[in-house]
C-alpha cells in the first residue's frame, strides 16, 4: 500500500446527491406555497372589498331589471313578458333579515363608526387596503422560508412548525406587521430543528411526497387564477383599487340607464 487516502468522497455518495435534490425540491415547494398563499390572500381581500363596494350596485341593477320586466309585462300582458318578469323577480336576492341588514353596523358601544358616518355628513371611512404592505409581505416570506412545516424531518417538529405557521398566515392575512415582527423574534429564540442524514428510502419517499404536494398546490393555484375574482385581480395586480373604481363607474352608468328606461315605462 502506498498510504494514499482511498476513502470515498462523501459528496459523491448517492445518498448525498439525493439529499441535495430533496433540499432543492423543498425550497422550490416552499417558494411555490408562498406564492400561492400570497395570491390567495389577495383574492380573498379583493373579493371582500369587491362585495363591500360593488355589491349594492349589482343588487340595484338586479332590482331595476326586475322592475323593468314587470313594467313591460304590465303594459303588454303578453305571457312571454309575464314569464320574463317572473324570472327577473326570482333572480333578485330576497330581503335580508334584520341581523344581516345591521351586520357590522352595531357593536358593544352602539353604532359602528362606519354606520354613524353614513347617518351624518361625515365621509365613510375608506375600506382597508386590498393587499398587505410590502414590508408585511417581506416579513411573511422570510418567516415562511424559515419555519415552513415542509422542512421538518420528524412529526414533533412538523407539529411545532404547523402551529407556528398557522399563526404566521393569520397575521399575514390581517396585514399585521407588528405581530409578524413578534413572531420573527419568537422563531429566532426557539429551538433549532435537528438536521440529520436520511437513508435513501426515506429520501425517495420525501421526493415523492414533495411532488404530490406540488401537484395539489398547482390545482389550488389554478382554481384561484380561474375564479372570477382571480381573473379580475390579474387585470390590475399593481392597482386593484383603481380597477374597482372603473367597475363602479361602469355599474353607475348602467344603473342610470336602467333608471331612465324604467322611468320611460312607468310615466
Amino acid at each position: 500500500m502506498d498510504g494514499r487516502d482511498v476513502s470515498v468522497d462523501q459528496s459523491e455518495r448517492p445518498e448525498a446527491r439525493l439529499d441535495q435534490a430533496v433540499r432543492v425540491a423543498e425550497q422550490a415547494l416552499i417558494e411555490f406555497e408562498i406564492a400561492v398563499e400570497t395570491f390567495r390572500v389577495e383574492v380573498e381581500n379583493f373579493s371582500r372589498l369587491h362585495h363591500q363596494k360593488l355589491g349594492p350596485m349589482y343588487a340595484r341593477l338586479d332590482e331595476l331589471d326586475a322592475q323593468i320586466a314587470e313594467a313591460k309585462a304590465a303594459r303588454t300582458g303578453d305571457p312571454e313578458d309575464l314569464r320574463r318578469a317572473q324570472e327577473a323577480r326570482a333572480a333578485v336576492m330576497p330581503m335580508p333579515g334584520v341581523e344581516e341588514l345591521f351586520h357590522d353596523w352595531v357593536d358593544s358601544d352602539g353604532l359602528s363608526p362606519e354606520a354613524a358616518a353614513m347617518l351624518t355628513d361625515r365621509s365613510v371611512q375608506p375600506p382597508k387596503r386590498v393587499r398587505p404592505s410590502d414590508e408585511v409581505r417581506k416579513l411573511y416570506r422570510d418567516l415562511a422560508r424559515k419555519a415552513h412545516p415542509d422542512l421538518a424531518r420528524d412529526e414533533d417538529e412538523r407539529a411545532r412548525r404547523e402551529e407556528f405557521i398557522t399563526r404566521v398566515n393569520a397575521a399575514y392575512a390581517r396585514g399585521d406587521e407588528g405581530l409578524l415582527r413578534e413572531l420573527s423574534e419568537e422563531w429566532a429564540a426557539g429551538p433549532v430543528p435537528e438536521v440529520r442524514l436520511s437513508e435513501s428510502e426515506e429520501l425517495y419517499a420525501r421526493l415523492e411526497w414533495l411532488a404530490q404536494r406540488k401537484e395539489m398546490l398547482s390545482l389550488v393555484a389554478r382554481e384561484l387564477e380561474e375564479s372570477a375574482i382571480g381573473a379580475m385581480l390579474r387585470m390590475a395586480p399593481d392597482d386593484p383599487d383603481r380597477l374597482l373604481e372603473e367597475i363602479a363607474e361602469q355599474l353607475l352608468a348602467q344603473v342610470a340607464e336602467r333608471e331612465a328606461e324604467l322611468g320611460g315605462l312607468v310615466d
